[in-house]
């Protein structure tokens, strides 16, 4: 994940109030700070904060060492605290994977079927075989039809989309993440392709 540029443009204060509360987010030494673009007292803190733990002449100044050495922990700490980087199947246009082929795909998709197995009993786990078989088919099929789609058992682009939208939701409620306002059931979903 990248950082947003806009937000660092001619705001160089509120930008690093930014940086600094990102990394607060998983250092916590590090004190959080509300971004006003005043560098004032607790600003200093959080510099002098962030320069006693890296080794920095402790200042509270932020000169160009101490800028540099707080990009580079923001940028760790940005994928650490922002979504983690989505997973998209590599199916080519108009690709569509049938019964009996096998295919690196098939691995993510019998994955993503296992969890949402344990999210909606009425979805069978496939095994893990790389392979479009039969089990995985049967399951796949039952996802699509609780999901409005034709059953075809196949994976393509359209039924992908489908999963994508519906899978953070069972992992949560795998994982008990999920608050009480979640889906219990797979639904139909208007899903823009």
């Amino acid at each position: 994940m990248t950082r947003p540029t806009e937000t660092f443009i001619g705001q160089p204060v509120r930008s690093l109030q930014t940086m600094l509360r990102v990394i607060s987010q998983i250092v916590e030494s590090q004190p959080s700070l509300v971004p006003d673009g005043i560098y004032g007292v607790q600003t200093m803190g959080a510099v002098s904060a962030f320069q006693r733990d890296h080794g920095l002449p402790v200042t509270g100044v932020t000169d160009l060492t101490t800028w540099e050495a707080i990009v580079a922990e923001y940028e760790l700490a940005i994928v650490q605290v922002g979504p983690a980087q989505p997973l998209g199947l590599t199916l080519e246009p108009g690709q569509v994977i049938t019964m009996d082929q096998r295919d690196p795909n098939i691995y993510v998709l019998q994955a993503v079927l296992t969890v949402m197995s344990k999210a909606t009993p009425s979805i069978t786990p496939p095994g893990l075989t790389g392979v479009l078989d039969e089990a995985t088919a049967h399951s796949l099929a039952t996802f699509q039809a609780l999901a409005g789609l034709p059953e075809s058992g196949h994976l393509d682009k359209v039924t992908w989309k489908h999963l994508a939208v519906h899978y953070p939701m069972a992992a949560g409620r795998v994982n008990g993440t999920q608050n009480g306002t979640a889906q219990t059931e797979i639904t139909r979903t208007d899903v823009k392709i």
